[in-house]
């Protein structure tokens, strides 16, 4: 049984005659005639009776026809459902970042606009670091994740770079550097600085200390932080300096003065990782998506 036989009985369950239904269906009546048979065989029942004028639905022929239309309404869906999912438009897109990338105003605009044309796509967040987000996605736990990328992309991934924000030092507001408009970073040598652990985002880590080894001075690592958006709060703890990209200022947390960096700086890179073997029309959607936010940033 096929498509074709219910698309068959209905013709001529609607004109109650052979011939018309045939015309109908721009077919021969013959043909159309052995297809009702070999429907009503494959069935085990008569759907039809013969009558001078034509032919009339019997008991089991209503039945069939109050569900057939069913049929192709359900059929109707189906296709649509695999149409939508074909665009990308129906699924489940597993996104991951870290704390501090959500500072950035691309990524929060990303998954806005995002949510607003893929509706129906289920966004499942999750906040980790940059070395768990790689092993994630590495391991197809997430579809697409934006991270702190170091300057060589990890292997089997691909990486958009989104446009690299200026870092900024972050000291106490009773701090003596505190009052200044900007400060080199070679002022901080011999100041105990608050760092996140390397361990959590090599590349953003080496980038700071490389930049204070360039200013001519090898920092001083009071305290390690468990995460970059706890570094504030230490500083305003006076526990020491640090250096932190700007967007991170915007927290304005109480007690913290944060200062721009003149001469040698650091930056904070940031980039969407997706993997290279991932075909999924849904992630493909998302990368393009997050490309058209960065050109019109």
């Amino acid at each position: 049984m096929d498509l074709r036989h219910f698309r068959y009985f209905l013709a001529v369950a609607e004109e109650l005659n052979f011939r018309r239904a045939a015309e109908r269906l721009n077919m021969a009546q013959p043909p159309l005639s052995s297809q009702i048979h070999d429907l009503e065989r494959e069935i085990g029942v008569s759907l039809f009776r013969r009558v001078p004028k034509g032919a009339e639905l019997t008991e089991a022929g209503v039945a069939f026809l109050a569900e057939v239309p069913a049929v192709f309404e359900q059929v109707e869906r189906a296709v649509g459902m695999a149409q939508r999912g074909g665009r990308g438009e129906v699924g489940r897109l597993r996104v991951g970042y870290t704390g501090s990338t959500t500072f950035n105003e691309i990524v929060p605009e990303s998954l806005r606009k995002f949510r607003r044309a893929f509706p129906d796509v289920e966004l499942a967040l999750d906040e980790l670091n940059s070395v768990v987000l790689i092993d994630r996605l590495l391991h197809q736990r997430l579809d697409a994740a934006f991270i702190r990328p170091g300057k060589e992309p990890p292997a089997n991934v691909n990486v958009l770079p989104l446009p690299s924000e200026s870092m900024m030092v972050a000291v106490s507001s009773e701090h003596r550097l505190a009052g200044r408009y900007a400060v080199e970073l070679s002022e901080l040598e011999g100041e105990p600085m608050v760092l996140f652990s390397r361990a959590l985002g090599s590349a953003f880590y080496d980038e700071i200390i490389q930049s204070c080894r360039e200013a001519g001075f090898e920092p001083r690592i009071e305290q390690v932080a468990p995460q970059i958006l706890s570094i504030a709060n230490l500083v305003a703890a006076e526990i020491g300096v640090s250096i932190v990209p700007e967007r991170v200022a915007a927290a304005a947390v109480a007690g913290v003065s944060y200062l721009p960096i003149k001469g040698i700086a650091p930056v904070a890179r940031i980039a969407l990782a997706t993997r290279i073997d991932d075909r999924s029309v849904i992630t493909k959607n998302f990368r393009t998506l997050v490309q058209q936010t960065v050109r019109r940033a």
